[in-house]
């Protein structure tokens, strides 16, 4: 008894140092963002702010016009909304029907292309940059947020891709042939069958394409550079000035852009645990 007693307080131990350890960060930023400036550049440093303040959240969600840079964060928060959600809807189109085939069907050069399509985000994006940027001028795709989509896909669809083959290799091929010998077509099994048993990995999936938009910075800086198309991460970014560095701005905005993808995993918590056990099979 006394042996389990121990073992339970080491585990809920561990577990409590495990999240401190990966929240401590948000934390800091949190913590950064409602200390005054003398705080957050006072030697040593103050963990507890001196005179909180919360003015800076209002600053940024209210005041968005009283600087170019808080005027800008709101219309980059959108057009990394728009981007990232249509970057996930095609990403999980185009990756589940891929994915699919890879997993249940038989064609010529199907391992060289699992393997092509993996490759493709091996490649170094620094090394595509000047390619890629001559693409867009030519076509007039500069700062626009399709030439954002389809970047961001190039970096989406391979992960996405592999994860769904995973997920769909769980799915028993006889629950589809039960399908098709009552009548249904592949597309019916497909939609009907197939993918009610993997919304675990669909969602997982989602979030990840989602996750690997929205904080993409790289080619959000390079190819945008106004109101039309600039994403967060590069809002977010322009608060370090040539002679000033906002520190306290900084870490508001990176709080803010952190509340989409944290309530959207919140969301989808209860479906992922659900799409885990729907599959079960009744004998």
């Amino acid at each position: 008894m006394g042996k389990k007693l121990g073992f339970k307080i080491f585990i809920y131990t561990m577990m409590i140092v495990v999240g401190f350890i990966s929240l401590a960060p948000f934390l800091w930023l949190f913590i950064s963002s409602i200390s005054t400036n003398n705080d957050l550049l006072s030697v040593p440093t103050k963990f507890i702010p001196t005179h909180p303040t919360f003015h800076r959240y209002y600053e940024l969600l209210f005041q968005s016009g009283k600087t170019e840079s808080t005027k800008m964060f709101l219309v980059a928060m959108k057009n990394s909304l728009i981007v990232a959600t249509l970057v996930t809807i095609i990403t999980l189109t185009l990756a589940s029907l891929a994915a699919y085939a890879f997993a249940r069907l038989n064609f010529p050069g199907k391992t060289p292309i699992q393997l092509s399509i993996l490759a493709t985000r091996m490649l170094p994006a620094l090394s595509t940059i000047i390619p890629l940027y001559i693409f867009a001028k030519r076509f007039g795709l500069i700062d626009t947020k399709f030439i954002l989509i389809i970047l961001y896909l190039t970096f989406t669809l391979p992960f996405a891709i592999w994860m769904m083959i995973g997920f769909l290799q769980t799915i028993p091929k006889e629950l589809e042939e039960a399908a098709m010998i009552d009548g249904a077509t592949r597309m019916q099994t497909l939609l009907k069958v197939v993918f009610p048993l993997a919304a675990s990995g669909l969602t997982a999936t989602a979030i990840f394409a989602f996750m690997l938009s929205w904080d993409e910075f790289f080619f959000a800086l390079i190819f945008t550079s106004s109101y039309a198309a600039k994403t967060i991460p590069v809002a977010i970014s322009e608060f370090t000035g040539r002679h000033l560095i906002d520190y306290g701005m900084m870490c508001t905005g990176g709080v803010v852009a952190s509340i989409p993808p944290i309530l959207l995993t919140m969301w989808f918590r209860n479906y992922i645990v659900k799409g885990l056990t729907s599959g079960a099979v009744k004998g």
